[in-house]
């Protein structure tokens, strides 16, 4: 004879509502181990901005491109026995970047200093540091005016 079990209307299974969090811990604690071991070898990026105030003193003996209002080369040299003795040169786009190496023959390291007019056009003083970047010169600067 079989014995049949009832079971009682109050004994249902109910629905499990707990959630397992122990394996996102665990998932969580690898993550933070991961980081903390790679933190060490990020080189976050730093970028060195110029100012103004840093460096307000031109360089000694600068060779001297000036840029006028109306889009002219003049070139000077402030080397102390120059050829020209200190007076500023009219000279062409085409034939700066030769004037130029031929003054820095004798000592490669000698800076040049673009010097714009205020009213120059921004054009005419980029074609001068590109033709000069094209040319290889090492030493570029623009001249500007300290802030009172």
């Amino acid at each position: 004879m079989a014995v049949l079990a009832r079971r009682s209307p109050g004994s249902r299974r109910r629905m499990m509502s707990d959630i397992n969090v122990v394996p996102y811990v665990d998932v969580m604690l690898v993550l933070v181990v991961i980081l903390m071991v790679s933190a060490p070898f990020v080189n976050p990026s730093l970028v060195e901005l110029p100012s103004v105030g840093k460096s307000t003193r031109a360089p000694d003996a600068p060779l001297e491109v000036i840029v006028k209002a109306d889009g002219t080369l003049l070139l000077r040299d402030r080397a102390p026995g120059a050829a020209s003795g200190g007076q500023a040169v009219p000279v062409e786009l085409a034939q700066l970047l030769a004037t130029v190496r031929e003054r820095q023959r004798s000592k490669p390291d000698t800076p040049v200093v673009i010097a714009g007019d205020r009213k120059a056009r921004y054009e005419s003083v980029t074609k001068v540091m590109d033709a000069l970047y094209k040319g290889n010169v090492r030493r570029v600067g623009l001249a500007v005016k300290p802030a009172e």
